[in-house]
Order: structure tokens, then sequence, then C-alpha cells
């Protein structure tokens, strides 16, 4: 299986830290953030990835290049700046990518989920990982029903879960689309409708390391599991 890891996004967020770098090739901890991914991603047997780039884009060539270095094969979709936003990023990316489905994955996520364990049921046109909602989400994103997703309504706001950042998606999502920049999220809603989009809890560590303190806090953490491995 094929992996795309989304990593166009300006960084606006992240700014100061995000003027000068990527929000991707950050560090955090030991090594910058996209790294932890194709490690995980090399451990789950996945080596065909596809990285999309906007900002700052050469540098992801000049710190990541071919992928070699972490023994997996990468291909580059750069995207003019503003970037096409996610669900027109993968669009555009979709003939780099051999897999039907492919793994997606937001860059500035750190978790220890486990890539090979991801599969889409045969009735769906993808499957999304969610976790806990987070206090910067704590409205949540979607309902998960018997395996299914739905959008959550006043009357069952209190079980919603947030979209991880990480999923399994066909190709024939983006079969019905024409644009060229638009959020994935609208394709997620139009699979909704249809009963055709699945979803998974999870409940390990997951952190959206979207923000300068939330990057801290990761680190943080990092840090403190180093120290206690190393007192064991």
């Amino acid at each position: 299986m094929d992996a795309m890891i989304l990593s166009a996004g300006l960084g606006t967020r992240m700014r100061p830290l995000t003027e000068s770098i990527p929000k991707p090739l950050l560090r955090v901890g030991k090594h910058r953030l996209i790294e932890y991914h194709l490690h995980n991603l090399k451990i789950a047997g996945i080596s065909n990835i596809v990285i999309n780039t906007s900002y700052l884009a050469d540098m992801f060539l000049d710190v990541i290049g071919d992928g070699s270095a972490y023994g997996v094969d990468i291909l580059y979709s750069h995207e003019r700046e503003p970037p096409l936003n996610t669900g027109g990023g993968i669009r555009r990316a979709l003939p780099l990518l051999q897999s039907d489905p492919f793994l997606i994955v937001n860059a500035d996520i750190w978790t220890d989920f486990p890539f090979s364990q991801l599969h889409v049921p045969g009735f769906a046109d993808g499957c999304l990982i969610l976790v806990d909602n987070p206090a910067h989400n704590s409205d949540g994103d979607f309902i998960l029903t018997n395996g299914k997703l739905n959008i959550p309504d006043a009357e069952i706001a209190s079980q919603t879960l947030t979209y991880s950042g990480i999923s399994i998606l066909r190709k024939s999502l983006f079969s019905n689309t024409k644009e060229v920049n638009f959020p994935l999220y609208s394709l997620f809603s139009n699979s909704i409708e249809g009963g055709k989009l699945s979803g998974r809890y999870y409940k390990g560590i997951w952190h959206d390391v979207g923000s300068p303190g939330r990057l801290e806090q990761v680190t943080t953490m990092l840090d403190s599991e180093k120290l206690k491995s190393a007192s064991e």
C-alpha cells in the first residue's frame, strides 16, 4: 500500500517557528516531525510515499531527499502557493499513488498508531481513525456508530470524536469532483450521506502538533519517556 503525508500547509498557527522552515520539518525531540511518520510507515511495511509540498518546498528535498536515508521511496507533489487544501492536494497527487486504497496521514500529528492495522471495509469509500476530542477541538468532528461515521447533531453532540488525520481512502472517493482547491471534509460529508464512510476509534497516543504550545507539550512528553527508559 502507498501512503501520502500531507505537508503543504503554510504553518501559520506555528509562527514564528515556521517563518523559515515548513512545519513538518520542525524538530520534536530528537527527530523532525515528518521523520516519525517515515519511520513508522517503514515499520508497517509501507515504502512508497508521496509528500505534497508548497511552502518552502525546496527544504523537503534538501532535508528528506528521495527517502533512501529512511529506507523508503519518496515522490513529491508540488503545489504552488497557496496550497490546494487537503482534498485538492490529494486529488492532484492521485497519479503518483499506485495503490488503491491508499493511506493518508497529516504531517502535523504525533502518534503511535500502528499503520499496518489500517483497512477499509468493502462497502466503504474509506476508513477514518478517530480519537478523543482534544481541548482545541472539544466539539469533535464525527459520531461513530457500529463502524460507520455520521455527522453529529445537537442531541448526540456529547458522543463526538475527532478525526485524527489518519485514514485509508479509495480513489473513487475523488471521482465525482472536478474542483481543484477543496477541503477533504467536503468529500467525507458526501460519503457519510451515502452511508459509505467507516471509522475506527483509537485510544493510543495522539497529538495534534499545530501550535508552538502543543509542540512543546509533545517535546516534553518525549523527553520524559526518554528519561524513564534511561532509568529502567
